[in-house]
């Protein structure tokens, strides 16, 4: 059974520094995508970073290129996503997901439609 929990958001000011974190169990990476949601209210979910067998394929929405990195922690079950350089449009319930490796690129590594477990998610708030 795959458990995913989010923890590490908060409040800051635009220009500051948050590292997500999302603890996972049952999860095998080589064979599996995780991947990094947002969704504000009335908004679909939007899908901000992918990472795929076992941290080899990275994927970022274009509006957070160079500013946010994914990465895993194999030996901890851990993914993170460390946001740089945050703006106030990044303000959002984030929330991490997983799926089989196979599915998820084939529905595109920032589709919701290829990931069929999720965390509750935590909250990103920006000020400027």
């Amino acid at each position: 059974q795959v458990q995913l929990m989010e923890s590490g958001g908060g409040s800051v000011e635009a220009g500051g520094s948050l590292t997500l974190s999302c603890a996972a169990s049952g999860v095998t990476y080589k064979s599996s995508c995780m991947g990094w949601f947002r969704q504000t209210p009335g908004n679909e979910r939007e899908g901000v970073a992918s990472i795929c067998t076992d941290g080899t394929l990275t994927y970022y929405a274009d509006s957070v290129k160079g500013r946010f990195t994914i990465s895993v922690d194999n030996a901890e079950n851990n993914l993170k996503l460390q946001m740089n350089s945050l703006r106030p449009e990044d303000t959002a319930l984030y929330s991490c997901a997983a799926g089989p490796w196979s599915v998820v690129v084939a529905r595109g590594p920032l589709s919701t439609l290829g990931y069929n477990y999720w965390g509750q998610g935590t909250q990103v708030t920006v000020s400027s």
